[in-house]
């Protein structure tokens, strides 16, 4: 009896482990840090920590604050709304922060010693982009203005009480809608300033031009910096930008630079005399490095200081002593923080900056710095989304200060992500890929493999956390996810590789590592499934075009005419000669030659089309050409429309979990094993 009592203890032990792998529902129960502001002093970080409402189906946030020791963790304010935007006062007595409910976004201030905070606002649309003086005793933000629609017609008054239709909606703008924005209401975005004490907000800027990029006071608290498109034929020249200064006694703007292409994020020198800025001189092709500028505070002396990265620059910072300049790039699949020395050389400081993309593993973090040079950052990890973490730049060291999916994933074994290089077949490349493995993995077992394609695809995958790929790895699948050529994180030239080639030898990029693989024992062409949204739909087309080898595919929100594409999705005007030369009606064959929808006469693998119906990016007419398409050749398919998803199906944590089940309900059909 205890023998037999023993053996169901241990079936019933070995059942339960074997069951606690990443399931749907976890996806409500995961958190992130995001935006970790260190205060001055460099003792203490606030962050925005989010999470997730499952009975609202959305996502919700609210600061915390986490002393550099990591002994004191704790919520910062005692207010139930969506709180975010923090930002120490320069000498870090205050903090200034956005609370967000349905009534809209104000501004807050809170007092360090006493804790206490109040409301310096009462704004008609949300505030962003928020700055403090270097005095302490205002704060800038920008914010849209509201402009009147035009009017073309005078419609004849209605008889009173009379049910008409809505009045028409009448646009005349270039951009006029956005995904997951809808209609844009018409209006400008200005630059305005609030007493940080409380009062009435001014504007400083005019005109119909937009201002809705960070700000930088210079160091004298007469002036703030921004970059925008101020040039009168602005809605068609959109890919440039240019830095400014606005007088904030009398709202007079300096133009700083005029170089083609897009320049932007100035940060002033602490001392006032020079300008870190970020551009590049357009060259009009798919794919153009950011570069680390500088110039002097009236706008001489324009140079890029930095040509030796072949990576792109992001978020720049100056140090404390004007010595320095901080920043992000993307080294292949991973996102590092270093600082530049302004003699030509920089240190990388910290990796695995990342983890706020918590659907697929992009790109994402951000950082700051305190006084003494330490740094908090989003720390990412394979197993884990984005926790805080912070580098003490006297000990050359990182530590990671927060926990917070410990309670959940703990508990969980997740799939083990493996780094993959191989060489491409086109050219001899060196490509990145990863491997993700079901939990338990016995490699004496035949698994069935998906890939994963990235979108963008000016975009890169990492090993970072991502809650799909955990979950179509919890299902028994094993996940290649790779970045082929047209990704970032390699340099210009490899990005670039997608100029009026696209698709093109990124499909066999991504083909190359499945064959690699295959030949490791790790994949089996019997069992062989592809999926991939945006970008990566796109690519999911192509390759069941090309080729047959797959036994089920899923293409989520694709392209699949370039010209019908072209001139619906909200970016509309953004394509020609950045990707293919000409408009549509110029260059009709060479847009048609690169559209999934010219091969789709040999696909013969079963399909599933999903796309989400307010989709303005990659139109669910995009989506329903390849299922009608495949309908009228009889080919086995489906198509999934998801009510009230934009472009980022996943956006909504139902909705994530939607996309993974149907992707893997379809695949599971199809499954020998």
């Amino acid at each position: 009896m205890r023998i037999l009592l023993s053996l169901t203890l241990l079936f019933f032990v070995a059942d339960f482990n074997a069951q606690e792998v990443f399931e749907p529902l976890d996806v409500f129960e995961l958190e992130y840090a995001g935006d970790p502001q260190i205060s001055p002093d460099g003792s203490q970080i606030v962050y925005r920590r989010t999470g997730f409402d499952i009975m609202k189906d959305r996502s919700f946030g609210n600061l915390w604050i986490v002393s550099a020791d990591g002994k004191t963790h704790q919520k910062l304010t005692p207010n139930d709304v969506n709180e975010g935007s923090a930002s120490w006062s320069p000498s870090g007595d205050r903090l200034v922060y956005r609370g967000s409910s349905d009534k809209g976004s104000e501004l807050f201030v809170m007092w360090m010693d006493s804790g206490r905070s109040a409301r310096l606002t009462q704004l008609e649309k949300s505030p962003s982009n928020l700055s403090w003086s270097p005095d302490g005793q205002w704060i800038a933000f920008t914010m849209k203005v509201d402009a009147k629609a035009p009017v073309i017609a005078q419609m004849p008054a209605k008889p009173k009480g009379a049910q008409w239709a809505d009045a028409p909606r009448i646009t005349d703008r270039l951009k006029h809608e956005a995904d997951g924005a809808g209609y844009l209401k018409p209006g400008f975005t200005h630059i305005f300033v609030v007493p940080a004490s409380g009062g009435t907000p001014r504007q400083i800027t005019s005109g119909d031009f937009n201002h809705s990029s960070s700000l930088s006071w210079t160091a004298d608290g007469k002036h703030i910096l921004f970059s925008a498109n101020r040039n009168p034929d602005w809605e068609y020249d959109f890919r440039n930008s240019e830095v400014y200064s606005v007088a904030v006694s009398s709202g007079a703007v300096k133009q700083l630079t005029d170089a083609p292409g897009p320049d932007r994020s100035p940060m002033a020198s602490p001392d006032g005399k020079r300008i870190a800025y970020l551009g590049y001189t357009d060259k009009v092709q798919t794919y153009q490095t950011t570069k680390l500028r500088i110039m002097n505070a009236d706008g001489s002396g324009q140079q890029d200081i930095f040509p030796g990265l072949d990576r792109s620059v992001k978020d720049i910072q100056w140090s404390k002593d004007g010595r320095s300049i901080y920043f992000m790039y993307d080294e292949y699949g991973e996102t590092k923080i270093a600082r530049f020395n302004l003699k030509g050389s920089y240190t990388d400081l910290v990796g695995s900056v990342g983890g706020t993309t918590l659907g697929r593993p992009y790109a994402s973090g951000s950082y700051s710095l305190s006084d003494a040079g330490n740094i908090a950052y989003t720390l990412s990890k394979p197993d884990r989304p984005a926790d805080v973490g912070l580098f003490t730049a006297s000990k050359g060291n990182t530590k990671q200060l927060t926990t917070l999916n410990e309670d959940l994933l703990a508990n969980k074994t997740l799939g083990k992500v493996e780094e993959l290089w191989y060489k491409a077949s086109t050219d001899g490349r060196d490509l990145q890929a990863w491997v993700v493995y079901p939990p338990n993995y016995n490699p004496a077992k035949k698994y069935p493999m998906m890939i994963e394609n990235h979108g963008g695809p000016i975009l890169n995958y990492g090993d970072r956390f991502s809650a799909e790929i955990q979950l179509y790895a919890a299902a028994g699948y094993i996940v290649y996810y790779p970045n082929p050529r047209g990704s970032t994180g390699y340099g210009e030239e490899f990005g670039n590789l997608l100029f009026n080639n696209y698709p093109g030898d990124d499909y066999q990029d991504v083909m190359d590592g499945v064959d690699v693989l295959i030949s490791k024992g790790i994949a089996h062409e019997e069992q062989l499934f592809v999926t991939g949204g945006s970008a990566g739909g796109i690519m999911t087309a192509w390759i069941i075009g090309k080729n047959n080898r797959f036994e089920a595919a899923v293409v989520a929100k694709p392209v699949m005419n370039w010209i019908s594409k072209t001139l619906v999705a909200d970016n509309y005007y953004g394509y020609a000669n950045s990707r293919y030369p000409g408009q549509p009606w110029e260059n009709f064959e060479g847009y048609w030659k690169f559209s999934p929808l010219s091969l789709v006469g040999n696909v013969e693998t079963p399909t599933m089309v999903m796309v989400g119906m307010n989709d303005l990016r990659t139109p669910p007419s995009e989506a329903k050409q390849l299922y009608h398409a495949l309908k009228l050749r009889k080919i086995e398919t489906v198509l999934v429309e998801i009510p009230e998803a934009s472009h980022g199906i996943a956006s909504r944590p139902s909705n994530l979990i939607t996309k993974v089940m149907h992707t893997l309900a379809w695949f599971d059909k199809f499954r020998t094993n």
